[in-house]
């Protein structure tokens, strides 16, 4: 496998975590605009990243392939949670 191929593959790999926590924080920002202070995107946007490559990881290793349906749901889940606990919504 060549350097650019294995890039391609890694990016791959790690591209549905900073997709689901951009639609994460848009969608928290325009539906909780009454309830919660907006605090920026960038911060929140990588923090959620990083933590939904940590759980692609751990999907990768528990159950030895990636793409797995409870990986993604793990993702769904796990980075749902975090944002609503960082924008403190159950106020």
């Amino acid at each position: 496998m060549s350097t650019l191929s294995f890039l391609k593959h890694l990016l791959a790999f790690f591209a549905p975590a900073p997709a689901v926590a951009l639609g994460l924080v848009l969608l928290g920002q325009l539906m909780l605009r009454a309830q919660v202070k907006p605090r920026g995107w960038l911060a929140p946007m990588a923090l959620l990243t990083v933590l939904g490559c940590a759980v692609l990881l751990a999907g990768l290793w528990l159950l030895g392939s990636d793409g797995r349906m409870a990986t993604w749901a793990a993702l769904v889940l796990v980075l749902a949670s975090a944002h609503w606990l960082q924008l403190r919504a159950w106020r």
